[in-house]
């Protein structure tokens, strides 16, 4: 049986990560909502530690950096704009000048103005860290492609949760999270492990 291969290899474009002077970084919703809300996800806090990282190395380069944040139903269950939980993580708290885009659906594109806030930067590489990666992560992913980005996602600065099985039983979070990711680096995106990325390319 022949070893599988993705899409990207099988068309020979490039595995190396986004490099910081063609990307922007695109942080979405690393919210307090994912840390000790209802949402708690079991490897968040490695994973904000990560997104740190990969924060540090954007601004060093002066890469712009822009935030995405989830605002649900004024008042409601989850992500209320009007409560704590829906305000960015410290690890990676937005720095004067990073522009911050709230959204209401998974692909952080679809009614906001994150891809004017591109445009206007007039880079077409991402690189994208955030929650959760079956989830808001995904939807960006794939809807940049159609929009003609290239994205590098760095697999360890995103998290997600345990998931019923619709079939039966329970799906674990990492099985959900390498699941995600395969998927995506099949023809989506670039998935690198961790910031080291960049010093190994």
């Amino acid at each position: 049986m022949n070893t599988p291969r993705t899409l990207l290899q099988m068309a020979g474009a490039p595995l190396t990560p986004s490099p910081w002077d063609k990307a922007a970084l695109v942080i979405i919703d690393a919210q307090l909502e994912y840390v000790t809300g209802a949402l708690a996800l079991p490897d968040v806090r490695p994973a904000l530690a990560e997104a740190a990282r990969v924060l540090e190395l954007a601004r060093r380069a002066g890469a712009p950096v822009i935030h995405i944040v989830h605002h649900g139903r004024p008042g409601g269950p989850l992500f209320n704009p009007e409560g704590p939980l829906s305000g960015i993580a410290p690890e990676v708290a937005p720095s004067a000048g990073e522009p911050v885009i709230a959204k209401s659906l998974p692909n952080a594109f679809a009614k906001t103005t994150l891809a004017a806030t591109l445009d206007a930067t007039g880079r077409k590489e991402l690189v994208v860290t955030g929650f959760m990666t079956h989830m808001c992560v995904s939807a960006t992913v794939r809807a940049a492609l159609d929009l003609g980005y290239r994205t590098t996602v760095v697999a360890d600065a995103t998290a997600t949760r345990d998931l019923p099985d619709p079939l039966g039983g329970l799906m674990p979070a990492a099985t959900v999270h390498r699941a995600t990711l395969a998927a995506l680096a099949d023809r989506f995106a670039v998935v690198v492990r961790d910031a080291d990325a960049w010093k190994r390319a």
